[in-house]
């Protein structure tokens, strides 16, 4: 029986390693994270949820309350740990715990500052959800240019701040990221048999990651709804 501890590697830099445990005291991320995944193949979602809110709190118990705590991804038991907190983010933000989500995914990039899992990235549309716009704006330029999130996320944020879209953004989605625009204002959203092979390729089409981000999102869009038809008339 093992149990994680950090290991310091540098200057505020540590690793996770595990020493032996006394009886009852054993625990690996590596291991619970598949777990969750198992729970979730056999339909247990809850437990799924439960199972990585659990990893996560172990890990946050671990984290010295003093000082930086940068948790090195490189090594593979750290990036499992970490990966562990980013799972329970998103159960959190798929649920509309906005609060819980945010706490979670703010305390990844603390000890991942160059957010390897994109923690920015559901951070940006919890503070949205959350109204809370300074927050909004002092990270949204740590989001890709690149990305179609980037272009949601802009367009969304003005809607809910004015009830408008910008012009430009608008423009910007239906010509440059065209499949998304159009997933966007489809009439349905099929997970269909064809639709999980394809998301599930090596190189999924342009199509496939329109629709995995419409199911990302699409409690959203119930939750706070307008943006999707005031983006169809626009």
């Amino acid at each position: 029986m093992m149990k994680p501890v950090l290991r310091p590697t540098g200057e505020d830099s540590y690793v996770i390693a595990y020493l032996p445990a006394a009886d009852g005291d054993d625990f690996d991320f590596a291991a619970e994270l598949a777990r969750s995944r198992r729970q979730e193949d056999e339909r247990d979602f809850e437990g799924a949820c439960n199972t990585r809110l659990h990893a996560f709190q172990r890990l946050v118990d671990m984290i010295p309350e003093e000082g930086e705590t940068v948790l090195e991804w490189e090594d593979e038991p750290t990036q499992a740990a970490v990966l562990t907190g980013y799972c329970s983010g998103i159960d959190h933000f798929l649920a509309g715990d906005w609060e819980m989500a945010a706490a979670i995914f703010e305390m990844l990039l603390d000890v991942d500052p160059e957010d390897h899992t994109e923690a920015t990235i559901p951070l940006a549309y919890t503070y949205i959800a959350m109204e809370e716009y300074e927050s909004f704006d002092d990270i949204i330029n740590d989001v890709n240019d690149k990305y179609i999130d980037k272009v949601i996320l802009t367009l969304w944020s003005e809607f809910r701040r004015t009830g408008t879209l910008p012009h430009g953004e608008v423009v910007r989605l239906r010509s440059r990221f065209r499949p998304y625009y159009d997933e966007f204002l489809a009439g349905e959203h099929p997970v269909s048999d064809a639709y999980l092979q394809e998301i599930r390729a090596e190189r999924p089409s342009k199509e496939a990651l329109a629709r995995e981000l419409w199911l990302q999102t699409e409690h959203l869009w119930s939750l706070f709804p307008g943006f999707v038809e005031a983006l169809r008339k626009a």
